[in-house]
């Protein structure tokens, strides 16, 4: 099996969904954010701070060689931006968790911790920057994308039980 790589717009719950993935599947998962942090020793916003967006790309490509030649039988939540790695169809089946703008930030500023929320993600701190950027790459999500799952509105058992099925309908349909 390959592996499985979750992308979508921050926030729109694509580690959640890996968690809950993995305790259904037995396997390994994996977040990309996580990953650069452990790399660097830095927060993800530290580095967009200091070192600027440009950098932490690089940093995404850099983890992107190494899942591919590094990580088999995992799955993998990325960071929103992730889906523009060279190398992201080489990593394993793409899974796009969609949900509409709105949604997606209702689901953060209405959380529990929804300040610590908002922090960890830089680039959504203007509700009319994120929107911007959230049309932009809606489109650009579904053309990356093997597999799409509309989450909105979808308790996470539904969700990881679409998915699960969803993989086994594309393995077993490929030549």
């Amino acid at each position: 099996m390959k592996n499985i790589v979750i992308i979508g717009f921050m926030g729109v719950g694509k580690g959640t969904i890996a968690r809950a993935l993995s305790a259904k599947t037995n396997l390994f998962a994996l977040d990309t954010d996580d990953l650069i942090e452990s790399l660097t020793n830095k927060k993800i916003k530290k580095i967009f701070k200091k070192e600027g967006e440009r950098y932490f790309r690089e940093l995404e490509q850099k983890c992107a060689n190494w899942l591919e030649n590094s990580v088999k039988n995992t799955i993998i939540s990325t960071g929103g931006g992730f889906y523009k790695v060279k190398n992201l169809k080489d990593i394993g089946e793409v899974i796009y968790l969609k949900a509409d703008f709105d949604w997606i930030y209702n689901r953060i500023t209405k959380s529990k911790n929804a300040k610590k929320k908002i922090e960890k993600r830089p680039l959504f701190k203007s509700y009319k920057d994120a929107k911007k950027l959230y049309e932009t790459r809606a489109k650009e999500y579904e053309k990356v994308a093997d597999i799409v799952i509309d989450v909105k509105d979808k308790e996470v058992d539904e969700i990881v039980n679409e998915i699960k099925d969803k993989i086994e309908k594309t393995i077993h349909n490929r030549p």
